[in-house]
This record gives structure tokens, sequence and C-alpha cells, in this order.
């Protein structure tokens, strides 16, 4: 079983990236024969500075490794390295229906933010499904959001079968029926990560860097305690009962109506939770008291990974080996199926 993933190099890494992708990434390693990628080139659509885009890509190496990926057990790799993504990503895309392109959910979210609406953002979908079908993924971690980008992969990949494979059948598209062939590019299936939690932010808002709202994962210590410590809270006096968030939150735009609250609850283990929750309900605490517990609580989470992460940033060399090893075991997968793509073609 092969897994693929990755992860965008356009900021610095948060609460929300490690909950919400990260840790699962790291416990599929062991599940299947992982390949995780650092999106840079995806992230051109909005970082333009050569030396952030180098660095924020060197930071997210480092983030990976420092939170448990090995190396041994898993391909890291930048996405920048493998130039037959790009080889693909064109000839993928001369099938690819303008319509669905037009369709597509981040698109139109990310033009809604204010995002420049440029060919790299709405062309993204099919970037990233050439991302997908390149190392020919049996399975693709995805948050519900995500769902649509995997079914994009999936039609595009029969669109390019039908059109190139002679005796393809869509309905057969492993060709074990008699008289049919097989694909050449693997249709993906979407692993739903039942358990990504959606992280709110210090606003109670999608925790983001769009929005400015995170707890970064390995920032400053001074800036990580002023982050927590500002956590959106209302007026309640100490000695009263403290709101519980509504689920839905009530408020448009809002995930969470008592961020503190839910920070609490995902960090915590269950029994110091069920403590805080026993004091939040019945009073004689202030949001100060909880926020200390909150900050204790991210350093015994992330205290040996931010240790480690040091350890790396001291050692780039050690990085870049990594990361080059990875390139060199993705390139050889991605070198066999194009060798297959550019023939199907008539690329010599």
């Amino acid at each position: 079983m092969r897994i693929l993933s990755g992860v965008q190099s356009s900021g610095r890494l948060h609460l929300g990236n490690y909950y919400g992708a990260l840790r699962q990434f790291v416990q599929l390693q062991d599940e299947g024969e992982s390949y995780y990628f650092i999106a840079n080139l995806h992230a051109l659509t909005t970082v333009r500075d050569p030396k952030a885009a180098l660095d924020l890509t060197r930071e997210a190496a480092m983030a990976y490794l420092a939170l448990g990926l090995d190396p041994k057990k898993a391909v890291l790799f930048r996405q920048s390295d493998v130039r037959e993504v790009l080889e693909l990503y064109w000839i993928l895309g001369s099938v690819t229906p303008h319509a669905h392109l037009e369709r597509a959910h981040s698109y139109k979210d990310k033009v809604a933010k204010g995002i420049s609406p440029d060919f790299g953002l709405f062309a993204y979908p099919v970037l990233m499904a050439a991302d997908i079908l390149l190392y020919s993924a049996d399975f693709v971690p995805v948050g519900k959001d995500q769902i649509q980008h995997i079914e994009f992969a999936r039609d595009w990949a029969v669109k390019f079968n039908t059109q190139y494979v002679p005796g393809y059948d869509p309905a057969d598209p492993e060709g074990k029926e008699r008289g049919h062939s097989p694909g050449i590019l693997k249709l993906p299936a979407a692993r739903i990560q039942e358990s990504t939690q959606t992280v709110p932010g210090v606003d109670g808002q999608k925790m983001s860097k769009s929005y400015g709202n995170t707890i970064e994962l390995f920032g400053d210590e001074k800036e990580i305690k002023k982050r927590i410590m500002s956590i959106k809270t209302d007026s309640t006096p100490v000695d009263a009962p403290k709101p519980v968030p509504q689920q839905p939150a009530t408020t448009p735009g809002l995930v969470s109506d008592a961020p503190l609250y839910d920070l609490l609850k995902l960090m915590l283990p269950e029994s110091d939770f069920a403590e805080v929750d026993a004091t939040w309900r019945a009073g004689g605490k202030g949001y100060g008291d909880y926020k200390k517990k909150l900050l204790e609580a991210y350093h015994a989470t992330f205290g040996p990974a931010r240790q480690r992460y040091a350890e790396l940033a001291a050692d780039p060399g050690e990085v870049e080996r990594i990361l080059q090893d990875g390139a060199d075991r993705a390139r050889a997968e991605a070198s066999r199926l194009m060798t297959q793509v550019r023939k199907a073609v008539g690329i010599p």
C-alpha cells in the first residue's frame, strides 16, 4: 500500500497543521510505503519572496523530521526536486476540462479571501493531481474538505487512460477482465481522516496562516506565550461558571465560541481535561489560569520536538542529505511512470 500526501511551505507550521495532518502522517508511516513531499511549487501562488520560499521549505522539512517522520520508513522530498511532476502537470492538463477547474472549491475560497485569481491558483488542482498520480498512490489521507481534489485526480486519470491506453475500460481500471488493459495512471482512493481536528485559532476562527491567528509549533518561546495568553475569551467573572462552546459555533465564521476550552480539550490528556472541565463548569478559576495550563500542555507536547528542531537547524547539511535521498527515491518512481506516459502520448 502506497500512501502519499504533502504540506505547503507557504508559512510556518502551527497547531492546526499538526492536529489536522502532520500527526496522522507520522502515524501512517508504519502502515505502508509513505511518500511525503513539501509542496514548494504550490506555495509559489502566495510566497513571492525567494529567500522566504527557501527558508519555509527548509523549515517544513525540519518540522516533519522533528515531529517523528523517519526517513528510513518514509520518503521525504521537495516537490520541485522531481521535475517530472511539471511534465505530467502539462500532459494531464491537456485532458482536464475547463469546467472542472471553474467549480474547484479551493479556487473559489481563496479568491473570496482576496488571493489573486491568476493561472497558478486556477490550475492548482491539476498540479495536485499530478503530485498524486506520478507516484501511483493507493491512498491519499485527506480531510473531508479535500475530497474534491481526489475526485478530480481520479476523473482526469480515467480521461487520460481512456484517451491513450488501448483496451482500457473505466469500469475495469486494473484490467482484470479478459481483453481489457490496465490504465497507466492508477486511480487513488481518499483515506478520510475521521480523527482530523479542525483546530480553532486564538480568535475562534479556523487556525490558519491566512487569518494570522495561529500558534506556531516551532516559534519563539516568548511569542508562543504571548499568543496563548491572547486567546479570545469573554468577560465571565472568575467565580462564575464559564460558558461551554456551542457545537457548531453560533457566531458566523467561527469554529469555536470558546477556543480556549477547545484547545485545552485537544491538547490535554483525557484525565487532566476532565479536571479542567469540572472547574470550568463550576467556576472559581479565571481564564488566565486556564491559559497557563494550556501553555504547560504545549511545552509538554512539543518540547522534545522543539529540541530536535533546534538540533536540525544547527545541521542544515543533514537536512539537505535527507531531502536529496528522498528526491532520488521519488524520482525513480516518477521516471518509471513518465516513461510509460511519454510513450503513450507520442513524446520521445
